[in-house]
């Protein structure tokens, strides 16, 4: 038969032209200017940046350079960390490129992937990975391991379509079809195959185009955010409109009454919001980047510590993705059950030899999942001096493979035999008793979820070897169970979920039998075990219903997985998804957060998701959501920080203008508590550790605002403390006739000493005044000395004091004022303890988030 010679160069170059690289789109990169842009849109952080040219243009150049600086910082801690995930993810997908063999003008050539195109014929080995949709026109015992696509490992046979026959549109994962599928493994044999669909068209490009179609989730934080904003800002213009309004006509002085306006816009402005959340969301990224969990979209970490439903694939995400010995049993009934990871040399001698036969009847260099766990039992030694001289190959009629060894002595030859039992039990010609006794065998074993191989030996003594394995007389040694073990990390992750209040629920392709093994061993409380058959049997209504009940799903196809996300969705829950394979992509990006897994997982499910583990360790994403939870928790504690601070900064903006008195505050002093205390103040906020019951309350409500009635009332309460010595401070010192720069020192240390005090009221939930102090935070004491430091510069430094217009203080003036911070603190810790009915909404608030 002659050899076909394939494409030309020519003709791969025109169709390469036609239908574009063999590859994915890119739909999720994003450029830096892109990346830029998004942050922009931020309104905050425009007006931020719009103010600062408003001062340049007014020549109040240091109060632009502040809100400049201030902006530019954000912005750039924000576009780093962006960029830094697009460009892990790019590495990502570089690594699932593979490389093709393939035959063009007649030889053999080794192109990338990429380069494939509709026609080429591609040549397929043990090892290799398919790079494109083909048929197959030669085979020779080629089995693949198509996982990426089924979500199973089990190897599929396959065979060339009956000739003129055109192949059969078959789904993946099924034996005995003339289609390979891009991304497929070949575990066994060889081919050749004539590629009809690349890129975009592939089964995987189908089902990345579908991902087109579904909306992720809007980010409700930001959302939140620019609402709160959008009414501060408008309640701020206009307070500063009348305030400028009254100030000029009551006093005749514009330029001040201007001056006063932006002052107090500065100060009711919560400018932070948007920036404390850009913050919080980037710094929370590299922190949970440092559990092996890429961020891909910061914005999904806002919703991890309110999940409620975890769904996790089977394959390769609760278990190793690998194929283990776990039992053997031997004629005669007798059964033993191995450790993990346990080899020949801890078992007993009939039961190794089980194994080393089984071993002898695989090849040197397997790529077959249950071939890999032979040579992980018996090691690679098992062949010892012994020669292969011959194999016999898996058939249709068949299904057992034989492997001829020859001696040291060169006399006789040994005959090693695995494959399906009822195949090994034809080849050893047994009775109809023994058959009955190794199927009921057979059958229990399948009932634990396990994989059964038959294993048999004989010798062969004569000079020529038989045409077909079936003639040589073969014993039966015994059954191999095989599992595709569980990761050991998984029980304690899946009781943490459940102490944390999250539904663990299993969706696997494998049979219902596997899956209820699966989830026993991993402490999933599963219940009913509901099939893709008897999903497709119940309407929405229905299957909404048995969702409570219900934590195992067997043999569903994708788009069951979807149905399944969304009614968990539709019930109200928040939903994440794990997975890996290709068929995960659709409700990895319906799901509220998406959970890839980065190590073997596909790109096509990387770019769908929002989060991707990269350690493939589903006990990754427990600790991903207690991370989500922590953050939150001090996202929260930061956001009413600020609603306090502001009260009292507002106040001495509004207070001279009420008692007639000197302005204190122009916007210089303004923006350095905004740009000194409250950014610094959330980075330490940010670093705060965890709440002791971080893992042991249910999740958050979805409906829960981040700043709520309660959150804002206790917040007002707060700075209306702290807001109160200052005031008392600057009425005395006035109506005292003190000083005005000596006065406004006097006022601005008092703010900035009881803006102190907010931080540690503010530490925790709950109240410890003696907690507020010692619980650790390296970025608190280095945001404190900062503070110390600055403060103390401009008393000190002539210059400085200079253009905040300071006079100099004395100490029993800083004692007092500190003596005053202290008690602001010591009273609203012993506030946190009562239950009149702003504290009461509070605390119910807060032993929900802790």
């Amino acid at each position: 038969m002659e050899r076909p010679s394939g494409l030309s160069s020519e003709d791969a170059r025109r169709q390469l032209a036609l239908d574009g690289f063999n590859e994915l789109p890119k739909t999720g990169a994003r450029s830096l200017w892109r990346v830029c842009i998004e942050v922009l849109h931020e309104p905050m952080l425009g007006l931020l940046l719009a103010g600062g040219l408003v001062y340049l243009a007014l020549g109040d150049r240091a109060e632009a350079l502040i809100l400049l600086c201030f902006a530019m910082l954000s912005l750039s801690i924000t576009v780093v960390q962006e960029m830094r995930t697009e460009r892990v993810l790019e590495a990502l997908r570089d690594l699932t490129s593979p490389r093709a063999l393939v035959i063009r003008d007649g030889q053999r050539q080794r192109i990338p992937g990429r380069g494939v195109v509709r026609g080429d014929l591609i040549l397929l080995a043990e090892g290799d990975r398919v790079p494109a949709d083909a048929d197959l026109v030669e085979v020779t015992h080629l089995e693949l391991d198509e996982s990426l696509l089924t979500g199973e490992s089990v190897p599929v046979r396959k065979r060339v379509a009956g000739s003129g026959a055109e192949p059969l549109p078959r789904p993946p994962g099924e034996s005995g079809h003339a289609r390979v599928y891009s991304g497929s493994l070949v575990v066994r044999g060889s081919g050749l195959a004539t590629v009809y669909a690349t890129g975009p068209t592939s089964e995987i490009g189908r089902i990345g185009a579908s991902l087109a179609k579904l909306e992720g989730e809007a980010p409700r934080l930001r959302a939140e955010t620019r609402r709160l904003v959008r009414v501060a800002a408008f309640l701020g213009i206009m307070v500063s409109l009348v305030v400028v309004l009254l100030y000029g006509i009551s006093r005749g002085d514009w330029l001040a009454a201007l001056l006063a306006g932006i002052a107090l816009g500065m100060a009711m402005l919560p400018e932070e919001f948007p920036v404390v959340l850009t913050v919080f969301l980037a710094m929370g990224a590299w922190r949970i980047s440092k559990a092996r969990v890429l961020t891909r979209r910061s914005a999904a970490i806002e919703t991890l510590g309110a999940t409620t439903v975890l769904c996790t694939d089977k394959t390769g995400t609760l278990t190793e993705n690998r194929m283990s010995i776990v039992e053997l049993w031997k004629a005669g009934g007798a059964s033993r059950r191995l450790g993990r990871d346990e080899t020949v040399g801890t078992l007993e001698p009939e039961y190794a030899s089980i194994i080393r036969i089984g071993r002898l009847a695989s090849a040197s260099v397997p790529f077959d999942p249950m071939e890999r766990a032979f040579l992980a039992c018996a090691g690679p030694a098992a062949e010892g001096e012994n020669r292969l001289v011959h194999s016999f190959g898996l058939t249709p009629h068949l299904l057992a493979m034989t492997q001829i060894w020859e001696r040291e002595d060169r006399r006789t030859k040994l005959a090693a035999a695995k494959g399906a039992p009822e195949a090994i039990m034809q080849l050893c010609a047994m009775d109809e008793g023994q058959k009955a006794e190794i199927s009921a065998a057979v059958d229990a074993m399948a009932a634990r979820g396990l994989r059964v191989l038959g294993v048999a030996g004989g010798e062969w003594e004569g000079p020529e070897l038989p045409h077909a394995q079936t003639g040589i007389p073969f014993a039966f040694l015994g059954l191999v169970g095989l599992a595709d073990p569980l990761r050991a990390s998984v029980p304690d992750a899946i009781r943490d979920c459940r102490r944390a209040g999250i539904h663990v629920v299993m969706i696997t392709g494998d049979y219902p039998v596997t899956a209820r093994e699966i989830a026993r061993q991993a402490g999933l409380e599963h219940g009913v075990v509901v099939t893709g058959a008897e999903l497709d049997r119940l309407d929405d209504a229905a299957l909404r219903r048995i969702m409570s009940e219900t934590a195992v799903f067997a043999r569903i196809s994708p788009e069951q997985k979807l149905r399944i996300v969304e009614a968990f969705k539709a019930r109200g829950e928040i939903v994440a998804m794990t997975g890996d394979g290709v068929n995960d992509a659709p409700s990895l990006k319906a799901a509220h957060i998406g959970v890839a897994m980065g190590g073997r997982g596909t790109d096509v499910a990387r770019e769908a998701s929002s989060i991707v583990l990269l350690d493939d360790d589903f006990g990754s994403i427990v600790e991903a959501i207690r991370l989500g939870r922590r953050i939150y928790d001090n996202l929260r504690k930061a956001m009413g920080f600020i609603i306090a601070v502001h009260v009292p900064i507002a106040g001495m903006a509004l207070l001279p203008l009420v008692l007639g008195m000197p302005i204190l505050f122009t916007p210089i002093h303004i923006a350095f508590l905004e740009m000194v205390i409250d950014p610094v103040s959330s980075l330490a906020f940010e670093a705060e550790e965890e709440e002791a019951d971080i893992m042991a309350r249910p999740p958050r409500k979805p409906e829960e605002r981040l700043v709520s009635v309660s959150l804002i009332g206790w917040a007002g309460l707060c700075g209306t403390v702290a807001f109160l010595p200052v005031a008392a401070f600057a009425w005395l010192g006035a109506r005292n006739g003190m000083a005005t720069d000596e006065l406004r020192a006097l006022v601005f240390v008092t703010l900035v000493l009881n803006v102190i005090s907010l931080i540690f009221v503010f530490r925790a939930f709950g109240a410890s005044l003696r907690g507020a102090f010692l619980r650790p935070n390296r970025t608190l004491f280095s945001v404190l000395a900062a503070i110390a430091g600055l403060l103390a510069l401009s008393l000190i430094w002539p210059q400085t004091r200079a253009v905040f217009r300071f006079a100099p203080l004395q100490a029993e003036d800083l004692l007092l004022v500190a003596w005053s911070a202290l008690a602001v603190l010591v009273g609203l810790e012993g506030v946190k303890k009562l239950k009149n009915p702003v504290i009461g909404r509070t605390r119910a608030a807060t032993k929900r988030l802790t």
